[in-house]
């Protein structure tokens, strides 16, 4: 069982103090994440006292929370004063269960929103707040993961998930994961300085903080592909998503030649690694214009396409519709959205 160090009542006097709402079954991996950060900025070396910053836990009730792991956080505090908090940082749990609702996290939520606590989504804390109706006509950025469950429980909201994290004033949503750091890490830098976030990112063997901007890893999913070559060609393959890397430098990463690495992608996938690996960034736009908000021609960059022509004669010639015309469609009611999952590579053609 872990325990926090501290959980009284907060002072004004620490520089940046959060408070920290754990909800049923909540991520561990994001929740660590910006809680370490904090914890190694807050003091000298590795001492873990709250000097620089204070966090606190927090749930309905008071009781002690199971993360989805099984992990359980204890003692936890009931709902504290809001205005004792630069940030209030909700950490969500697992969906299977949608009925599941935190009606005293939410109504806390609203009452933190009221008094203009900057409130804090990580990973599924972002449907805790659209759940308290925290987020109209808000950006909102989610993990590629929890995409499609977004769109079909909340179809008014716009989900992003090309991205880490969105800071939008008094309201901060991170895809979770590792994510959380470089969230937090942005934080400490804008109230304790560079040096106090670098501190933390060095000391959890981060080189830097990424940019809320950094893309998120794209959901290319592996099956049942033996081929330990054709395996590695494809994890480079997935690396270079954003540009068109060549036959001669894709098989010298893997440690074979050219007609090797063709003949392999030909009898496992049936098309040769270079149309295989064309296709893949295909799908990426695919996926790109149902997804987010950019623009064909930066779609078509980010797929690593030399201009926009280029990009809409292949993408028309394996779709059957150009960037401007598949946008369209999936945009209107009821019409199907990409599946998260479309990249799963399982012996096939990915087209």
């Amino acid at each position: 069982m872990m325990s926090a160090t501290t959980v009284g009542p907060l002072h004004r006097s620490e520089p940046l103090a959060v408070g920290f709402v754990l909800l049923h079954r909540f991520t561990l991996l994001p929740f660590a994440a910006f809680l370490d950060c904090l914890r190694l900025a807050a003091d000298e070396g590795d001492r873990s006292r709250q000097v620089r910053c204070h966090w606190t836990f927090m749930a309905s009730a008071g009781h002690e929370v199971l993360s989805s792991c099984g992990a359980a956080i204890s003692p936890c505090l009931p709902f504290q004063d809001p205005g004792a908090f630069d940030y209030i940082v909700v950490v969500g749990g697992v969906q299977d269960d949608h009925d599941r609702m935190d009606t005293g996290a939410h109504a806390y939520l609203r009452q933190a929103a009221e008094a203009g606590v900057p409130l804090v989504g990580l990973c599924t804390g972002v449907f805790a707040l659209i759940q308290a109706g925290l987020m109209k006509e808000r950006r909102c950025c989610v993990s590629w993961y929890h995409h499609r469950d977004m769109i079909q429980r909340f179809p008014a909201i716009q989900p992003v998930a090309d991205r880490l994290f969105i800071d939008d004033g008094d309201r901060l949503t991170c895809a979770g994961g590792a994510a959380a750091a470089d969230l937090a890490a942005y934080l400490v830098e804008r109230h304790l300085g560079k040096a106090w976030a670098m501190k933390s990112l060095n000391i959890m063997l981060l080189d830097e903080a990424r940019a809320g901007t950094h893309p998120q890893p794209q959901p290319v999913v592996f099956g049942k592909i033996e081929d330990r070559v054709v395996r590695r060609a494809i994890a480079v393959l997935e690396q270079h998503l954003g540009e068109a890397i060549t036959m001669d430098a894709l098989s010298e990463r893997v440690g074979t030649s050219r007609r090797n690495l063709e003949r392999r992608f030909r009898a496992i996938l049936g098309v040769g690694p270079q149309k295989f690996a064309r296709d893949l960034r295909l799908r990426y736009g695919l996926w790109l214009l149902h997804y987010t908000g950019k623009s064909i021609t930066e779609i078509g960059e980010r797929c690593g396409f030399a201009d926009t022509a280029h990009f809409s004669r292949h993408f028309r010639s394996a779709f059957g519709a150009t960037p401007s015309e598949m946008r369209k469609r999936a945009s209107e009611p009821g019409s199907d959205r990409v599946d998260p999952f479309f990249l799963h590579i399982d012996g096939r053609p990915t087209l």
